[in-house]
């Protein structure tokens, strides 16, 4: 009654309708908010509470249901106060605060919500990041749902980290390899690689060797005949060289790219049983793949043009994904030294970020002849490539 008496006979005319309104608004919320982490799961409808406690089948269902119904709306809260908090810090940035300034200005406007929800006080770690869901007490961990099966030295991290940003997308970060070396430790072993998830959420993985393993289609397959795949491809000859360069960092004794590329150097005898060039010839590799799963649920990513159209390549992802497109232009900067774009902000953090120093490595010089060699190697190969995916890579131009 007290309570009453204070929005329907103030004691000063000084307290406005407005300020009224405001008051009885984050009460309002305040309440919604108490009722999402504290009763939600309990509330059971008065008459039936009156009749006697509920046992049985019925009690089971209608647990279920209380849980479901308290799960899908906490869901739906965090992820609007998450977009919310995103949003507004951006839009202080854009006013010139420093970045100190904005989070302390989002912060403070959000400090009651944030608390119990999608912001870590002391962290400043959304709640989205690994391991933070279950301080919610939500998610599971689940299957994958999409893989990024290869190639190796395609652009596979890089697209990985730049889908991470994405609130829908889940991701384990160290690669599985379940379904070419570990698949003897069963699907169980593998679904606790991956982080929890809600519903709506992607959970995926990336494993670049998937995609020349003549067992993972079946493995995957027997998985889930529904899950997507994504292969990042690239120039097979600049691939190859990368490819040789990563090895040659580890083995700095290891024979010329020269003389591992030609099983005949006078002849001109590519040897195709080399990893290095046999990767890249997509086509035979796709031919396996497409025993098992339609041209629908695999998609094609550019690694070329994952570098100079990021936001394009990763529109395309989303889309394959069913997901809203929310990673865009604004999330990259072009960074000069390395040769490719870099995160604006990467997940969990407020901070730029690129990938690390074994990417964007200068390749040694190999003489043109070899390269030409290589390129008329891969050509027929590569037109075949082109045809089956119904998308030229412009690697013959």
């Amino acid at each position: 009654m007290a309570f009453s008496r204070v929005f329907l006979d103030p004691p000063s005319k000084s307290i406005s309708k407005t300020f009224a309104v405001m008051l009885l608004s984050i009460v309002t919320s305040l309440y919604f908010l108490h009722c999402l982490t504290e009763r939600c799961g309990t509330c059971i409808p008065t008459e039936r509470r009156e009749a006697g406690p509920v046992e049985g089948l019925y009690a089971s269902k209608l647990k279920d249901f209380e849980s479901l119904r308290r799960k899908r709306l906490l869901q739906k809260w965090t992820v609007m106060r998450h977009h919310s908090l995103i949003h507004q810090l951006e839009s202080v940035r854009e006013e010139g605060l420093s970045l100190i300034d904005a989070d302390r200005h989002v912060l403070q406007a959000h400090v009651k919500m944030s608390n119990s929800l999608d912001i870590d006080l002391e962290t400043r770690e959304s709640y989205f990041d690994s391991g933070k869901l279950s301080a919610l007490g939500e998610g599971s961990k689940k299957l994958p749902q999409a893989i990024i099966i290869g190639v190796k030295k395609g652009g596979t991290r890089a697209l990985l980290e730049f889908l991470r940003v994405h609130p829908d997308i889940r991701a384990v970060g160290a690669e599985p390899h379940f379904f070419d070396r570990n698949y003897d430790n069963g699907m169980d072993w593998y679904r606790d690689l991956m982080p929890k998830t809600l519903d709506g959420q992607i959970t995926m993985e990336k494993t670049p060797s998937y995609f020349v393993t003549r067992e993972a289609p079946a493995r995957i397959y027997a998985m889930s005949r529904d899950t997507k795949v994504i292969v990042v491809v690239r120039d097979p000859v600049t691939r190859a060289i990368s490819d040789y360069t990563q090895t040659l960092s580890k083995k700095p004794d290891i024979p010329t790219f020269e003389s591992l590329t030609f099983k005949n150097r006078t002849t001109g005898l590519i040897d195709t049983s080399w990893s290095a060039i046999q990767i890249g010839i997509y086509a035979k590799h796709l031919d396996n793949w497409l025993q098992f799963f339609p041209m629908s649920q695999i998609l094609f990513v550019s690694g070329e043009r994952l570098i100079s159209d990021p936001a394009g390549e990763l529109g395309r992802v989303q889309d394959f994904l069913g997901l809203k497109r929310i990673i865009t232009d604004k999330h990259f900067y072009f960074n000069q030294t390395k040769g490719f774009p870099c995160l604006k902000k990467a997940e969990g953090s407020s901070k730029p970020h690129c990938l690390g120093k074994t990417k964007g490595r200068t390749h040694p010089n190999i003489h043109p002849e070899v390269v030409q060699r290589l390129r008329d190697f891969y050509r027929p190969f590569n037109m075949k490539f082109y045809q089956m995916t119904g998308r030229k890579f412009g690697w013959d131009d």
